[in-house]
């Protein structure tokens, strides 16, 4: 049988894999200090909620969308051809940018809260 002039030999892939899934735990390390950092700063007497609220809100944000992205690659990797990559990236952005629309919106509502002047 024919090699298909866009198949990616196997060493190739098994490479790109390992690249992935060590990228993937370098950043779950850098998100774990994230939180603990965002979870020890104080909050600012008298606004509700605070900035940990907003930064919680953000740090599990970056983390949905680059598991997606560590999702995304992963699957690339593993393509059979052009096609199916180009399938895969089109699903990746409708889902990303519906996630997206969605994220703005409630940080937009994490942030006017957390700016609101709490009532003693």
């Amino acid at each position: 049988m024919a090699a298909s002039p866009f198949e990616v030999p196997n060493d190739l892939r098994e490479f790109a894999e390992r690249s992935v899934e060590q990228a993937r735990k370098a950043f779950e390390g850098f998100l774990a200090v994230a939180q603990r950092t965002a979870s020890s700063a104080p909050d600012v007497p008298g606004l509700q909620g605070g900035f940990k609220s907003v930064a919680a809100n953000v740090l599990t944000y970056t983390e949905h969308n680059v598991n997606a992205a560590f999702d995304l690659a992963g699957k690339l990797v593993r393509a059979k051809d052009p096609q199916e990559a180009l399938a895969l990236q089109s699903e990746y952005l409708k889902t990303q940018l519906a996630a997206l629309q969605t994220q703005a919106k409630e940080l937009g509502v994490a942030v006017q809260k957390s700016m609101t002047p709490a009532s003693n």
